[in-house]
């Protein structure tokens, strides 16, 4: 278990924690006066028509992507890392699956459907969710170039040469399979669109837990080796 020394840290009276609480509280404000801000400019970006037809594994037989919309207007995908060559999932992608499997219901009845897409063959997704106890729709890409289409399938080649094809290319990436989130809108008229993507740091805002540890006074205490803390909920 990690220390839980706090040497050094100086303690104060009440009002003047309050006082650098309040000044605080300024700072938070205009941060989340800026997060509105930037939330508008994300809504209002110009959209990408989907051209090419995608087919899916799911457990109710293969589904085209207009399918996921189950209905919906809006669909939110994540991509899981999980090559078909694993026999796990991702642990990283696997933290953020523990934050957004509870919340489909909620965004459906905000016109969204929220589907989780993977690489790997449907039998392996299903055996993993099962041990993760998850109830969110996972679906394979298998035999269809989505993964690669939409920037998170990286060849070989490119891990090699360490060419700067991931985050719109603008970084490497070292695994043939990459995380990210792809948002879809579809008219009604039937057609689709790409209207946002983030990866890297633009997916930390869809993890609660480090929502959570960037409230405590060690933070996120990855100590500047990342992720290497970090076990599947059933192995620590």
């Amino acid at each position: 278990m990690a220390s839980s020394d706090f040497e050094g840290h100086r303690a104060v009276s009440r009002d003047a924690w309050l006082n650098a609480r309040k000044a605080l509280m300024a700072q938070e404000k205009a941060h989340t006066r800026e997060r509105d801000r930037l939330a508008e400019a994300r809504r209002a970006l110009p959209w990408l028509r989907v051209e090419k037809e995608y087919a899916f594994d799911t457990a109710g037989g293969r589904e085209s992507l207009a399918q996921l919309f189950e209905g919906r207007s809006q669909l939110l995908v994540y991509h899981f890392m999980f090559p078909a060559s694993w026999e796990a999932g991702c642990k990283s992608c696997s933290f953020w699956a523990d934050g957004y499997d509870g919340i489909v219901p909620h965004l459906a009845a905000r016109d969204v459907a929220q589907v989780t897409v993977s690489i790997a063959p449907l039998a392996k997704l299903r055996a993993y969710q099962a041990r993760m106890g998850w109830r969110f729709k996972w679906v394979s890409s298998a035999g269809s170039t989505f993964n690669r289409d939409f920037g998170v399938s990286i060849t070989p080649e490119e891990i090699a040469s360490r060419a700067p094809v991931y985050n719109f290319g603008t970084a490497p990436f070292m695994v043939e399979e990459a995380p990210g989130i792809s948002v879809f809108a579809k008219n009604a008229a039937g057609e689709i669109f790409l209207t946002y993507q983030c990866f890297t740091r633009g997916l930390d805002a869809l993890n609660p837990a480090y929502q959570l540890l960037d409230l405590v006074p060690k933070g996120r205490d990855e100590d500047g080796k990342g992720m290497a803390w970090l076990k599947r909920r059933d192995e620590y």
